[in-house]
């Protein structure tokens, strides 16, 4: 019976997902703004943004799929900040939720970090686990106009990035994401962490002969 149960759950969300992608493309941008404020507040649709972009992007001009991209990065914003004020507010749900290392790893992250922590996984497409970085952020009181200026950034990086493939490469960009996400995750990642591995090196470097640039 329990398996029953679970092949109806699973059922039902595959039809929900299904229902909310053709209703995306039915209605373009706005479709494309009220998915993302689901896919990144209570409701998972893995893929879904990255892969509509590509769709409807596909053979437009550039203004079209700037369109698309920014109805999308809007959306999501939006749904992050309302997970993230869910996190602010109700902190002790997530805390009784989550064991005292993992609350304390999250912790020391954004300390050591900071806004960083919120921007890397914004950029990282599944199966980064976002929703728990947006509601810890919330539940350790990262500021709002920090959290959403990361947030904002991450996502232009992330959706642009489709938009501008979908245009150059149409369906062989639709191809590439479909098949190859995760890779595309591991190399972005990898980006990620050689700039701020660079910057660090070249603040530090900075820091340590502040006057050399000057000497002739």
């Amino acid at each position: 019976m329990l398996l029953v149960l679970q092949d109806g759950v699973w059922a039902l969300l595959k039809g929900v997902g299904t229902f909310l992608h053709n209703f995306a493309l039915t209605l373009g941008g706005p479709g494309l703004f009220f998915i993302a404020i689901a896919d990144s507040s209570f409701l998972s649709i893995p893929e879904g943004n990255d892969l509509l972009i590509v769709i409807l992007s596909t053979g437009q001009s550039w203004q079209r799929m700037l369109y698309f991209a920014s109805m999308t990065i809007l959306g999501s914003v939006t749904g992050c900040i309302l997970l993230f004020t869910v996190g602010r507010r109700g902190g002790g749900f997530l805390a009784r939720r989550l064991s005292a290392k993992r609350i304390a790893d999250f912790e020391a992250t954004y300390l050591k970090w900071g806004v960083w922590s919120i921007l890397i996984p914004s950029i990282l497409p599944p199966p980064t686990p976002f929703k728990i970085f947006v509601l810890s952020a919330g539940m350790f009181k990262v500021s709002y106009r920090r959290f959403i200026v990361a947030v904002l950034i991450g996502r232009s990086v992330r959706y642009y990035m489709w938009g501008i493939l979908a245009v150059l490469y149409g369906e062989t960009a639709r191809y590439f994401l479909e098949h190859n996400l995760k890779l595309v995750g591991v190399v972005l990642f990898m980006l990620l962490i050689t700039a701020i591995l660079t910057y660090t090196l070249i603040w530090y470097k900075g820091r340590r002969n502040p006057g050399q640039e000057n000497i002739v």
